[in-house]
């Protein structure tokens, strides 16, 4: 197997990161409908341009959207150029994107998705999150184990976690283990955990609605990271996966076993890159991140 198209979640956002997609067909468009559908001016708030409430970037209520509209426009000068994967997968918002990528739902339909994920998400405020870098893992678990509140949300590779939980619990896991470094996040709740709860039966209900097809590329979700191409399966496998960890060090085992040779991270940065590059020995990384990078 050649080329897995991989997709980056919150933490990629950076100011400008539009600027490079403007000149991809139908980009200022697809702008433009995010914007209605908001109410704010997407295009704007990713140049750093907005004013008033709901201006910044970093809030989850436009990260998650703007991700979506820049991912998806890089998507489609991929396939414009008649070029596809083998696999796909994403971190957190980023397997909306992968779905969209596998044909699972249209673009008008995966921005729905985004705006009340997004919503969702940021309403469910009271938690924290703190990433955590080298560490034992037995420890870490027997730590998490013993501790009421807390859950691994992001495993992200053997090296590097994610907790999250209440801000007492995931501050005296992060006190008493022998880590490298702890990185309390920048969020306005404890994603990926049971905190997530209330908003993830009301992301299922929306879901409901929304009709699957089958996926022409098979994904991995953060919840399974298992080849599937069930429409009916990659639903229910969303519908979990605001409340479940993301099995990232798990879906690029898979990769790997999967003798993928290439991973294209389709995006702003290169934070999957890194963690593939750092734990997956023969798989080649790139990065799509603008049109010239497409070669436009």
């Amino acid at each position: 197997m050649g080329i897995a198209w991989v997709f980056p979640g919150q933490g990629s956002q950076k100011v400008g990161m539009a600027a490079g997609v403007l000149d991809l067909p139908g980009a200022r468009e697809r702008f433009a409908a995010a914007s209605e559908l908001l109410s704010r001016d997407l295009l704007a708030i990713c140049a750093g341009e907005a004013e008033g409430e709901l201006s910044d970037l970093n809030d989850t209520r436009n990260t998650q959207p703007a991700l979506f509209v820049i991912e998806s426009l890089l998507v489609d000068g991929l396939k414009a150029q008649g070029r596809t994967a083998d696999l796909v997968a994403g971190h957190s918002l980023g397997e909306l994107v992968a779905l969209y990528a596998a044909g699972v739902f249209d673009v008008a339909t995966g921005l729905r998705l985004m705006q009340t994920r997004s919503e969702l998400m940021a309403a469910a405020g009271g938690g924290a999150m703190t990433a955590v870098m080298g560490f034992d893992r037995g420890e870490l678990e027997a730590l998490v184990a013993a501790t009421e509140g807390v859950v691994i949300a992001n495993d992200n590779s053997s090296a590097q976690v994610v907790l999250s939980g209440s801000p007492e619990a995931v501050s005296k896991v992060s006190a008493e283990l022998s880590c490298k470094r702890a990185i309390p996040l920048a969020v306005s709740g404890a994603f990926h955990s049971p905190f997530m709860a209330e908003a993830a039966e009301a992301f299922a209900a929306t879901l409901e609605a929304v009709p699957f097809a089958d996926a022409s590329i098979p994904v991995l979700s953060n919840t399974d990271p298992s080849p599937e191409t069930s429409g009916a399966a990659l639903k229910a496998r969303l519908r979990s996966q605001m409340t479940t960890g993301v099995r990232w060090r798990e879906t690029m085992d898979r990769l790997q076993a999967d003798g993928v040779a290439t991973a294209v991270e389709i995006g702003p940065g290169a934070v999957l890159s890194g963690l593939i590059k750092r734990s997956c020995e023969g798989i080649g990384t790139a990065q799509i991140a603008s049109a010239a990078d497409l070669g436009l």
